[in-house]
């Protein structure tokens, strides 16, 4: 009877020893899984925080690209804006005939009308390589990252009307590469050829003002003008609310 008790108790003991080690263990797995979760979470908040400051780095220099862009549009759109305003003076010549520019009032016209062509050259470097790299995913504001992404998309399509409006020019342009007009009275009465050509300018030049009679030269100057404010309206104008938009957008994402 007595080893009976004897292996009773014995008994008891060993499962409370397991009952001690399974106990214990289960802490020691509590412990561990409490540990990875800490360390994940620690993990994941540096990642995070590794990510929004790349997010910042990014977002000050797009505000700085986008700033500059938008001072070469306004810029690009006043001398897009001269371009078709001297056109229209040239045009006002044309349909009045009892008031005409002399020879060199009507060779600065022209110059400053046609000498400069009209080419939106905006500032891409950074989101450029933001999007070849896969980083707009660290824009973390929807609605900007869409207006990025939709950029180039929105320039191809300006290109192609800046392509017409230069077409349109060339017209002109070509009317001065025949026999016909020249381009060297247009120079030498301008300051071109003294000023910027260090050429000597011509005692007697040969005039241009008998394009002030010619039908297709008004018929080209209306194309001119047309296309130069569908350019102005349709593109440049959308164009300057995209990019103050994306300016806004921007700027309340940037962290003081």
């Amino acid at each position: 009877m007595l080893q009976l008790f004897k292996a009773l108790r014995l008994q008891k003991l060993k499962e409370s020893k397991i009952k001690k080690y399974l106990l214990y263990a289960l802490g020691e797995i509590i412990l561990v899984v409490i540990g990875i979760l800490i360390a994940l979470a620690i993990n994941n908040n540096n990642i995070k925080r590794t990510i929004q400051k790349k997010e910042q780095t990014y977002l000050v220099g797009l505000m700085d690209e986008f700033t500059t862009s938008k001072l070469k549009l306004q810029e690009l759109i006043n001398v897009n804006k001269n371009n078709y305003e001297g056109a229209r003076q040239i045009i006002s010549y044309v349909s009045n005939s009892k008031i005409q520019p002399d020879e060199e009032q009507f060779s600065l016209l022209l110059y400053n009308t046609f000498v400069f062509d009209v080419s939106f050259n905006p500032n891409n470097s950074l989101l450029n390589e933001m999007m070849n790299s896969g980083s707009l995913k660290d824009i973390s504001n929807p609605t900007l990252r869409i207006h990025l992404t939709n950029w180039i998309s929105t320039l191809e399509d300006i290109a192609k009307q800046e392509n017409d409006l230069e077409q349109q020019r060339e017209k002109i342009l070509d009317l001065f590469r025949g026999n016909t007009q020249s381009i060297r009275t247009i120079f030498d009465l301008a300051g071109v050829s003294a000023n910027e050509l260090d050429i000597e300018p011509l005692p007697k030049n040969i005039s241009n003002l008998n394009l002030l009679h010619s039908t297709q030269f008004e018929n080209l100057l209306f194309t001119f003008i047309l296309t130069s404010k569908a350019t102005e309206e349709a593109h440049y104008l959308p164009l300057m609310k995209r990019i103050d938009a994306i300016l806004e957008l921007i700027e309340k994402e940037i962290k003081s």
